[in-house]
């Protein structure tokens, strides 16, 4: 009988190894198809500005300089944008991490009145596009004076529905008995979430953390409406500025691109075991 499963496991292995071969390959062309553009952009980046659109077209430049590079901190403030999108990005992190997470732990853990339909109305924001919301937190930022300042810039997209959803889903896996022990320990609400279900929660913070960083880093439409000054620029929004109706220039343009990316895929390889482990996580919740 071992015999014969052991030769039926044999057949099925040898089924399915083409379908894994091709499958296999599949995925090698995509990584390649998605990776090539960015790989083009990384090398262009040191190529002289004639030699970027030079017929025909190579991969490699002749000889790697650092013009563009030198060009975009001499005659931009591009240190200025890059250090505000980092400020925005890591503050718009830490306070959608902070809420999230307390109502994620109030949502799961407390009972009130009105719960569920809190809980609710929370989720269903999640249906109303940004564009509807435009012209209210307009308005807001601009009765509270908040044109080019940076809490204008956090504070209004902080509050995610989907970061508290996931957060209330990990948030649910925490012991009761855990928590009534440490409240007989004389642990107070707050020291239980700090102390408790923060640390138990971490592959969800994690992700969430991951998710909004990139959010805020990558955010371009809503820093366009609330900063005129080109100093409050971040990354985005001062390399979109470099684009002219006239004359562009690429190698300024593509040195700026490659650094704005490089904090995104520093951030992703760090967190990346955290990522994947959260997203198993949160798969069986």
């Amino acid at each position: 009988m071992s015999a014969t499963t052991a030769l039926r496991d044999s057949a099925r292995r040898t089924a399915r190894r083409p379908m894994t071969v091709l499958v296999t390959a599949l995925m090698v062309v995509f990584a390649v198809v998605m990776v090539a553009p960015y790989a083009f952009m990384a090398v262009s980046a040191f190529k002289p500005q004639g030699e970027i659109f030079a017929t025909p077209l190579r991969f490699f430049p002749r000889q790697f300089t650092f013009e563009s590079f030198s060009a975009l901190f001499s005659l931009l403030p591009y240190a200025r944008w890059y250090f505000n999108t980092l400020l925005v990005a890591v503050l718009g992190t830490a306070l959608t991490l902070t809420i999230s997470s307390m109502a994620g732990f109030a949502f799961s853990k407390y009972e009130f009145r009105y719960k569920s339909l809190l809980f609710t109305l929370v989720l269903g924001t999640v249906l109303v596009p940004f564009q509807v919301l435009l012209v209210p937190q307009f308005q807001i930022v601009r009765l509270l004076g908040g044109f080019n300042s940076y809490w204008a810039l956090v504070i209004p997209v902080a509050a995610n529905a989907f970061a508290v959803f996931l957060m209330r889903q990990y948030t649910l896996s925490v012991p009761d008995e855990l928590l009534d022990a440490a409240r007989v320990d004389g642990v107070g609400e707050f020291g239980l979430w700090w102390r408790i279900v923060v640390p138990l929660v971490r592959p969800g913070l994690a992700v969430v953390a991951t998710i909004t960083f990139l959010a805020y880093w990558n955010d371009f439409f809503w820093p366009l409406i609330v900063t005129t000054e080109p100093d409050m620029f971040l990354v985005n929004l001062g390399i979109a500025s470099l684009i002219g109706p006239f004359e562009s220039q690429y190698g300024v343009l593509l040195a700026g691109a490659l650094l704005a990316s490089l904090p995104l895929i520093v951030v992703f390889l760090f967190f990346q075991r955290h990522i994947i482990e959260g997203l198993t996580a949160g798969a069986t919740k």
